[in-house]
């Protein structure tokens, strides 16, 4: 199954009735910023970065972030110096033999992804619950006691 991925139908270095198979090749290659890794769908580059929600609340700060697939022991959580750090790493492997027909066949497969997520001042650290479940980890952050969010506040432009 291909990943959808918006594609140019015109690229001027290419005409697509010149060539029509390498015309996708070159609209993904030429339209990309190589250097610009935020915010992009890591699977085209044969890795993936699990989709997060934010949402905080009057008491809480809530992560979620989608990784079907694994398990709790998969995930590692951690908080430093107001940092909140969502990891995991798998490695799975697979071996069958066959005496019988001099059969082998052996695959491996390795994945691993980190996210990290700056915490307010108001966020308490000693106060943090982490769930899995269908595979979703939910992240729940309480606030300090008696704190407030500062607001936001508008700056008029001269």
């Amino acid at each position: 199954m291909e990943a959808l991925v918006k594609r140019n139908s015109y690229s001027p270095l290419v005409s697509s009735s010149l060539l029509p198979t390498l015309n996708p090749f070159f609209d993904d290659i030429l339209s990309r910023d190589i250097m610009d890794w935020t915010d992009k769908n890591f699977s085209t580059v044969g890795s993936s970065l699990p989709s997060v929600n934010l949402k905080e609340t009057d008491k809480k700060i809530e992560v979620e972030l989608a990784a079907p697939g694994l398990k709790k022991e998969d995930f590692k959580v951690e908080i430093d110096n107001n940092i909140l750090s969502i990891s995991s790493e798998k490695e799975e492997e697979k071996e069958e033999t066959r005496k019988k027909g001099n059969y082998y066949r052996k695959e491996f497969n390795y994945q691993s992804f980190c996210r990290t997520f700056s915490l307010p001042d108001y966020a308490d650290e000693n106060n943090i619950n982490a769930n899995y479940k269908d595979g979703i980890l939910h992240v729940e952050i309480a606030k300090k006691e008696g704190s407030t969010k500062k607001m936001a506040k508008n700056i008029a432009i001269k």
